[in-house]
């Protein structure tokens, strides 16, 4: 295949639907909760004030101060995935507004972004088209190497002992204290990425939740998901009467959404080359094609006041939205695989012609490419040995009812990605949206014997390494 019809499929997977403004980045955890408290509360966090706050949570309270204590997670590395410590530093500065202390916020991000040399504004980052550095403050809790999913078991435990560098900082909180946690990432059926090492599964993060909640460690407990198919972290596995309250993007079975994307309205300024981040209004609010915001966990956590969690700010009391709805339904939003590829074409497209800048956009995209069919190829080829070509397709397409979990044995659904990956190269990125079609061969009784042999046969010849 020529590199120009390449270029095209990539178009084509970008522009085979119109997608219209459905994701929601940091600032929309507040919108989020607002339209949830209006049903029951109306009216009421318009005229939220610090003075105005209950006693039990006013600075000049007589009993125990609830303290607040927050962890910003961005999973993902890379400069396509700006949008994702976008985001996070972006939640930082309403946290610091807020008044929550950084000695309270303990920030996960690879930190590999600000001074890119892709970065047309070395030394900052901004999450809009317009918007103000979010970058200076942000505290470099872990970073690099030390941005892993071990890692932020220890900080949410805080388990001192059980850390690997970075800045050892942990959530050392008690009974009467609140935590909010904010994560941007790819995500995948039952799992969200960490820029490095292993992947957070659903149930691991579940069982970090009982630790805690055994340990007496938080009163309540608001957890914000921004990735794709991010249902699937919660669905069925938070129980309803832990003091745990999760918002998140979409359900299990659609993409999250970026967006301020280049060249597509609301565009960013024209030397970005990547996606800024998610919009501020909430997801299915008013467009035809939208990602859906979900609830899980504990209801009663909804009817909770906001700075319960991120603070008291002036500027937050009276926020009402995007009050013009007609621009606004112009913007285009690109799921987060999308935006990734977005990305990688507009790089060449603005490279130089005959330039070394345009001839390793060049490799990139053909990697890309090479990789999205390797992937496509060896799944499908897989489901077909395992279930027989007359099943495959529904093994494919397969989705539990609601309520249910992805799957019933989550060391298998581990077991199978490792089985893959060792024979086939990692799913990554892009092939991590088929963590539904392997669990559903968990749950149809596949065991790593047959995963192992199914994925040597169909990927014996060469692995595309990208």
């Amino acid at each position: 295949m020529g590199f120009a019809p390449q270029v095209e499929y990539l178009k084509s997977n970008m522009s085979s639907r119109s997608s219209y403004v459905c994701g929601y980045g940091t600032f929309l955890f507040l919108i989020a909760l607002l339209s949830f408290i209006a049903q029951s509360q109306e009216g009421i966090l318009n005229s939220i004030r610090a003075s105005n706050l209950p006693s039990r949570i006013r600075k000049d309270s007589t009993t125990a101060e609830e303290k607040q204590w927050a962890v910003l997670v961005a999973g993902s590395a890379g400069y396509e995935n700006y949008r994702h410590q976008a985001d996070v530093c972006h939640a930082y500065q309403i946290l610091k507004k807020g008044g929550l202390k950084d000695e309270n916020i303990v920030v996960f991000m690879y930190d590999d972004i600000a001074f890119h040399v892709d970065n047309p504004r070395p030394g900052t980052i901004i999450n809009k088209p317009f918007g103000h550095d979010v970058y200076a403050g942000v505290p470099k809790d872990y970073t690099g190497d030390n941005c892993t999913v071990d890692n932020l078991f220890a900080v949410l435990l805080g388990n001192k002992s059980a850390l690997t560098g970075g800045s050892g900082k942990v959530i050392d909180s008690g009974p009467n204290d609140n935590i909010f946690i904010y994560y941007a990432d790819h995500g995948a059926p039952g799992l969200v990425g960490m820029p490095v090492g292993k992947d957070l599964y659903a149930k691991d993060l579940i069982e970090v939740f009982r630790k805690q909640r055994e340990a007496s460690s938080y009163k309540r407990l608001v957890f914000y998901l921004e990735a794709c198919e991010s249902g699937t972290m919660f669905e069925g596995l938070l129980p309803s009467n832990w003091s745990i309250y999760a918002i998140t993007a979409a359900n299990g079975e659609e993409s999250s959404n970026g967006v301020y994307c280049p060249e597509f309205y609301p565009h960013p300024p024209s030397e970005f080359s990547t996606c800024l981040g998610d919009v501020r209004r909430r997801t299915g609010f008013d467009y035809e094609y939208t990602s859906h915001v979900m609830q899980y966990g504990n209801m009663e956590l909804s009817k909770e006041l906001l700075s319960l969690y991120i603070g008291t700010n002036a500027a937050n009391d009276n926020y009402t939205g995007n009050s013009n709805m007609e621009t606004w339904s112009l913007a285009r939003a690109f799921d987060q695989r999308e935006a990734t590829l977005l990305h990688f074409l507009h790089k060449y497209q603005k490279a130089p012609d005959g330039s070394a800048k345009k001839a390793e956009a060049h490799r990139d995209l053909l990697g890309i490419h090479s990789h999205i069919r390797h992937v496509d190829r060896s799944i499908n080829h897989i489901a077909a040995t395992l279930f027989g070509d007359e099943n495959a397709a529904n093994a494919m397409k397969f989705v539990r009812p609601s309520g249910q979990p992805l799957v019933d044995d989550w060391d298998c659904l581990k077991e199978l990605v490792r089985a893959y990956e060792k024979q086939c190269g990692g799913l990554s990125w892009y092939g991590k949206k088929y963590t539904r079609v392997i669990a559903n061969m968990c749950n149809a009784g596949i065991n790593v014997e047959q995963m192992m042999g199914a994925s040597t046969r169909a990927c014996s010849h060469e692995i595309d390494k990208n």
